[in-house]
């Protein structure tokens, strides 16, 4: 208070501060300071100490990213990250994702659509945000015999070849690399045009996503598989990534359609699930939110009653 006090306000700040919260005078005081010209420091400040840092844990396979922006800012990517969670509108399979992880599913919806070119005002990119992925030609061809190396698990390495651009590079047992092919399409413009045209969104049973939807080779191409419609159905990311890294499969019936098989062996049924088939019978006090979800889906009204772990305390 002693920051922002003076002769023409000081009887006011302690009337406010005898009726109130600590948390609320604290806050008042921020605004007060805010709306001064002494401000503009704090601006300048948090402007010149904006930062992303990336830690790649390879013992964990994982990336870290820690990111600092001013206030309004963050808020500017916090609300682009909360539309992106709610126009992926999960489907039941993945109602036992924790919320935080829904969040980072976000954050790689929205690179992949600026990236992709899919949100209208991105730039096209060119090759010096090709992401190089090392792996070798057995391996993708016979991954089930363990032949071969990758870089990344070979199950996710097939997902995104699936619909990407693609360089082959030849490379030597040492490698080095001998020859590099030029950069090609695995679904052309033309195809992938057709694709959406027949199955207009993800063909996962329940599905409807029409955006953030890649072309997925049902045998996949380094097996074989051809390039063409009859080789080929729209999957969202998510989906997709369930049916590379999640163990679902996709066969033919005795009718010659395709089916999803979950990693169990069931069926997946053709009109998808209902959100109560995987709910259970002594479900309490959110009874209320299956039978009247959200406006952002089931998960956004659920949050509050899941308890997470705090996040870890990053040190700079």
């Amino acid at each position: 208070m002693t920051r922002v006090a003076g002769a023409h306000n000081e009887a006011e700040l302690v009337s406010f501060a005898l009726r109130t919260t600590t948390a609320r005078i604290e806050e008042r005081c921020r605004e007060m300071k805010m709306g001064t010209v002494e401000s503009l420091s704090d601006a300048q400040r948090a402007f010149a100490n904006r930062s992303l840092r990336v830690h790649r844990n390879a013992e964990r396979g994982t990336i870290s990213i820690t990111v600092e922006l001013p206030l309004e800012t963050g808020e500017l990517v916090e609300k682009a990250l909360d539309k992106a969670r709610d126009d992926s509108l999960s489907g039941v399979e993945f109602v036992d994702e924790s919320w935080s992880a829904r969040q980072a599913d976000a954050l790689v919806s929205m690179a992949g659509a600026y990236l992709s070119g899919n949100a209208e005002q991105t730039r096209n990119t060119s090759d010096d945000y090709l992401v190089t992925i090392h792996v070798d030609q057995s391996a993708l061809a016979h991954s089930n015999k363990g032949n071969g190396r990758s870089s990344l698990p070979i199950e996710s390495v097939k997902r995104l070849c699936c619909d990407a651009h693609t360089v082959i590079i030849g490379e030597n047992a040492m490698g080095e690399p001998l020859n590099i092919g030029r950069k090609t399409r695995t679904v052309s413009t033309a195809i992938k045009r057709a694709l959406i045209a027949r199955d207009k969104c993800c063909t996962f049973p329940g599905c409807q996503h029409t955006r953030f939807v890649d072309a997925h080779h049902i045998r996949h191409w380094s097996a074989g598989g051809e390039t063409s419609l009859d080789n080929l159905m729209l999957l969202c990311s998510q989906h997709h990534k369930l049916i590379h890294e999640g163990g679902f499969t996709i066969e033919r019936d005795f009718q010659n359609r395709w089916f999803f098989r979950r990693p169990d062996g069931q069926a997946v049924p053709a009109c998808g699930y209902r959100v109560t088939d995987t709910i259970d019978d002594d479900i309490g006090e959110i009874s209320g939110l299956i039978n009247n979800p959200p406006a952002g889906g089931l998960l956004t009204g659920v949050k509050s009653f899941v308890s997470e772990p705090s996040p870890p305390a990053y040190w700079h």
